[in-house]
Parts: C-alpha cells; structure tokens; sequence
C-alpha cells in the first residue's frame, strides 16, 4: 500500500511514523471556513473528506489517501486555529477551568487519476470524541505560554501534547484524538492489525 498523509501537520506525521506506517505528504489547501449552521462534528468532517478527495484526485487508484481534521467543540462552538495571539489568548481564556470537547475526523479514499471511479472518489469517514477538563489558567502561565508561539497553528490554540499540558487536568478519550489523528480510527480505516 502506497500511503499519502492529505496534511502538513507535523503531529499527524508524527503519529503515523510512531505507528510504523510508511507515507507521502501531499497536503491539500482547502477552505476551513465553517458553513452557517454547521456543527463542530459536521464541520470536522466535511473538511477532513474534502483534503482528502482534494489530494485523491492527484494520484493514481494504486495510492491510499488519508486525510484528518480536528476542532475544539465549546457548547457547539468552533474553536480552530486562532488568527493571531489575541484571538489564541481569548480562546484559552474561554477554555481555562472547563471541559470541552475536541473532535477529530478521519478520511481515506484511493486516488482518483487513473481510476475509473465515481468523480469524488470511493471513501470511508469515521469521527473521535474526547472531552479535555482544564485547569484554571493563571494570567501569568497564560501569557508565558502565548509567548512561546506554539498556540498559533493548533486548534483551540493549544497543544495537549506540548507546553500546554500544564493547563490540561484530564482527557476522556483518546490522547491521540486531542493532537489530531486518533490511531484506533486510522487502524481501522487502514485495515492495519491493532495487536
């Protein structure tokens, strides 16, 4: 199997390598901008399917594409990527002292260039939940974690697996659902062995 990651992300690269699966990256630019009306979990998934399809279309049939996206679910609010360090401060302020819940989509499909298939592709999709419980966030970490930049390209702006683990009391659910790419579902979309 010829494996291509739809994604730039640097921990999904990650967790791939971490699980022995070797891969391409060819990531997709699409828009992230959420649909009115749309909910946390429509939005995660609609946008890991089209990464996915979007990357599909660039290979041939013999090329498995995975594609993800995860986002921070406040009361069915989207927290995603902040757009500058007010906007990651206002969100952290937002998530200090309560649970919320981070959604991750997966996507795979077969390329679509050299096979006969439907234009969209033939693909599988299947959503994690895990909740995250936060502590209080002191003013003074906040502001030293904003510092360090690393809020800046992660949902919600933070990262569970980083300087932010500090912030974090507890994850229900997967670990791996929190940085982006939730191994159970992979292994299960990629029919690899969970043993």
């Amino acid at each position: 199997m010829r494996l291509v990651l739809a994604s730039r992300s640097p921990r999904r690269a990650d967790i791939l390598r971490q699980m022995g699966v070797a891969f391409v990256v060819d990531s997709a630019d699409v828009d992230e901008t959420p649909l009115a009306g749309e909910s946390p979990r429509e939005h995660v998934q609609r946008l890991a399917v089209a990464k996915c399809l979007h990357v599909a279309r660039r290979h041939t049939s013999d090329t498995v594409v995975l594609g993800a996206d995860t986002t921070v679910d406040v009361d069915g609010e989207i927290f995603g990527t902040p757009r500058d360090v007010a906007h990651a401060r206002e969100m952290l302020r937002r998530l200090s002292g309560r649970t919320h819940l981070v959604h991750t989509a997966v996507c795979v499909s077969h390329g679509t260039l050299a096979a006969p298939a439907t234009p969209d592709g033939h693909h599988r999709v299947a959503i994690d939940t895990a909740a995250v419980a936060m502590h209080p966030i002191d003013p003074d970490l906040l502001e030293r974690y904003l510092a360090t930049g690393e809020s800046l390209d992660k949902a919600g702006a933070y990262a569970v697996q980083g300087e932010a683990a500090m912030f974090v009391r507890e994850v229900r659910g997967h670990l791996t659902t929190v940085i982006g790419l939730p191994v159970r579902l992979v292994q299960q979309l990629l029919g690899l062995s969970t043993t």
